[in-house]
């Protein structure tokens, strides 16, 4: 029986521009060029990048119509696109690549059953959390000797009534079987929804960028947000990642998705300075949060109360699991969701080894960051055409089973895992206040307005809460 062709990259990116409500005409405009594979793994890695890519980019061309009334060309390479989605290991400072911060009892581990968990401890209360559950030393052979005395799916669901983040590798077909699975198979890939009334608005004026004056609350971290407002500050938005100084972060991580925006710092704990938050909120456009779900919420900046605050805002939510299903509300990250979705069991089956094996790249982070940057333009355009407030959802396991239907690549692993060496024609630099910095550029280039980043990352907290006149 031959097996059904697999959708096109531009058929990929037609069905995610409908899916937002693009006029099919914009397609015209886009020329996508490569095949997978260009990493090695038998998931389309490389087309996930392409199409993600390119439907931000040519919302953003959207926008730039929409002030100028000219229409721009957009292009993108799969080989480009899916470097970009490994930017943060290709990132260099004054030649050297910066530790990663990955902690040493992360990772993967059997269980008394003969299972395997995946641990992630790189966020010290996360941690400290496990642990103190497994009561055992800080060290891998303890933890290893402690698991033994566990169940996989026990300690996962313990872990998460802890409020921990630890999954269990399950194959495809458990997955599917499994209520969070079949919950997140009903859902969209993304939603962008209308939550509250606005009166219509143009975009604003000036400046030569799709987003120029466009002004970005980033109140996200580790990868998926943060490159949402990446891609946001390289079409000319004022993007302001909002932290605090006792919140956990990867300092390389923060360079790599700091190209482009402001840093100031919030803390939400405080009356005052969620005050000093509303003030920003009245004056922003977008509010992206990849918090755990609930959390801003319950400080007072749920979308509900964002477009209340500010009408015609656009208020971006990133979930591990989505907002549907049994698991909702757990937290999570890229590592654990393709450990639990059936992604890394059916990539360690097609490589020959024991599992799990890992995506080559944190694909679910940036595809997530990317489809928020998307949703955020075009729910913006949607704003300055209808009005209304807006809410763009995105969810990790949603992205994942998005990749997972995709298809398959056959000898996808034959494909060389490129090197920083090999990459160098897809590479710049700037000057930061960290060194000489040295990062992957943007896989989209436009005709007209090509997207950079205006301003260095800079150590977090660097700028005051105000937004530059």
């Amino acid at each position: 029986m031959t097996e059904p062709a697999l959708a096109s990259p531009s058929q990929i990116l037609a069905d995610l521009w409908s899916a937002a409500g693009g006029e099919s005409a914009a397609l015209a405009r886009v020329t996508l060029t490569g095949n997978d594979p260009v990493l090695p793994s038998s998931f389309r890695v490389g087309t996930a990048a392409q199409a993600t890519i390119a439907a931000a980019a040519l919302a953003a061309t959207e926008l730039s119509r929409q002030r100028t009334g000219r229409a721009q060309a957009v292009a993108v390479d799969m080989r480009h696109a899916a470097i970009e989605f490994r930017s943060e290991r290709h990132l260099r400072i004054d030649g050297k690549l910066e530790g990663t911060g990955w902690d040493k009892i992360a990772g993967v581990y059997r269980t008394g059953d003969g299972r395997t968990v995946r641990l992630h401890t790189n966020f010290p209360h996360h941690r400290d959390g496990i642990l103190k559950l497994l009561d055992c030393a800080y060290d891998r052979d303890a933890v290893q000797a402690a698991l033994m005395q566990w169940q996989a799916e026990a300690f996962e669901t313990a872990a998460a009534e802890a409020k921990l983040v630890a999954t269990m590798m399950r194959s495809p077909a458990e997955w599917a079987a499994h209520p969070q699975g079949q919950a997140v198979a009903r859902l969209p890939l993304f939603e962008i929804s209308r939550i509250g009334e606005a009166p219509a608005r143009a975009l604003p004026k000036g400046g030569d960028r799709p987003l120029s004056g466009i002004r970005v609350l980033d109140l996200t971290r580790v990868i998926a947000g943060p490159v949402c407002g990446r891609t946001l500050a390289a079409h000319g938005a004022d993007v302001m990642r909002i932290t605090a100084p006792h919140l956990p972060a990867f300092a390389l991580l923060d360079i790599d998705t700091g190209r482009g925006k402001l840093s100031a710092n919030v803390d939400l704990r405080a009356t005052d300075d969620r005050d000093w938050l509303k003030t920003l909120v009245r004056e922003a456009h977008v509010f992206v949060q990849g918090y755990r779900p609930g959390g801003l919420a319950a400080r007072g900046f749920s979308p509900e109360a964002l477009a209340e605050l500010r009408p015609g805002i656009v208020a971006v939510t990133l979930s591990a699991y989505g907002h549907a299903g049994p698991w909702a509300s757990r937290r999570g990250f890229d590592s654990l969701v393709q450990n639990t979705n059936g992604l890394n069991h059916a990539e360690a089956e097609a490589a020959g080894v024991t599992g799990p094996k890992e995506l080559p790249a944190q694909a679910l982070d940036h595809a997530s960051g990317y489809l928020m940057a998307f949703g955020a333009m075009m729910a913006l355009a949607r704003k300055a055409r209808e009005g209304g407030s807006w809410h763009v959802r995105v969810s990790l396991a949603q992205t994942g089973h998005w990749l997972a239907g995709l298809g398959r690549v056959p000898q996808g692993f034959a494909c060389p895992d490129p090197k920083h060496a090999d990459v160098a024609d897809l590479l710049a630099a700037m000057d930061t206040p960290f060194g000489r910095l040295t990062h992957v550029r943007h896989a989209a280039q436009l005709s007209q307005t090509p997207a950079h980043w205006a301003r260095p990352p800079v150590p977090l907290g660097t700028h005051a809460p105000v937004w530059p006149v």
